[in-house]
């Protein structure tokens, strides 16, 4: 089982990198971010693989960080999603933007992704609404806030002043990491307006 490849690109592709490893060399698929953040050919890279074996091939997936190969692995638990769809999800999403989406619900950003319908999409978000903070990497800090807004269970100050920033044109995402920031800045119980405004202090940065 190889779990990691470091080696020198001889060669991108559309949806695949060579990597020459002491004169051997591994095709290993992946998503487009991946390829993209890629150096270019005869530097140096590092991939972070996911081996599939089945009876007529042996195919390698190749990933930023372990972290995108757990999405990976999490995607294809869902039913519906194969490999080509997981690739197609993270060639769109990062780690942290779809933990966001998993945990606000949010299906129209997940079905973004080619391939990916209304019904895949809310399979997804429903699906893996509780594996999402695990796996939120750099979202983890505002993902308790962003499941319950997600469920409809938030307070309703949260509740309004996510509403609020959202209305200024903010994105859902971005309106909670706001109001999440500013609930620790806020002391107890504080109202929507207070949250609102620490709220737009925080998006001004």
């Amino acid at each position: 089982m190889i779990g990691k490849l470091k080696g020198t690109i001889e060669e991108i592709g559309e949806d695949h990198v060579l990597i020459d490893v002491h004169g051997v060399c591994y095709v290993a698929f992946c998503s487009s971010r991946t390829l993209s953040r890629l150096g270019s050919v005869g530097e140096a890279a590092v991939l972070f693989i996911e081996t599939y074996v089945r009876e007529d091939q042996l195919r390698l997936f190749g990933f930023e960080s372990a972290l995108e190969r757990e999405w990976f692995r999490l995607l294809q638990s869902v039913q519906g999603v194969g490999a080509k769809v997981a690739l197609a999800v993270l060639s769109t999403l990062t780690a942290s933007e779809l933990a966001n989406a998993i945990a606000l619900q949010d299906k129209a950003t997940v079905a973004r992704a080619p391939g990916i319908g209304p019904k895949v999409a809310q399979r997804i978000v429903t699906e893996l609404k509780n594996k999402a903070p695990a796996f939120g990497g750099d979202a983890g800090g505002a993902m308790g806030l962003k499941q319950e807004l997600g469920e409809g269970v938030a307070s309703a100050p949260v509740a309004d002043a996510v509403s609020a920033l959202s209305n200024l044109g903010y994105s859902r995402d971005q309106a909670a990491n706001a109001v999440a920031a500013a609930m620790k800045l806020a002391g107890d119980d504080p109202d929507s307006a207070k949250l609102i405004r620490l709220g737009l202090k925080e998006l001004a940065r």
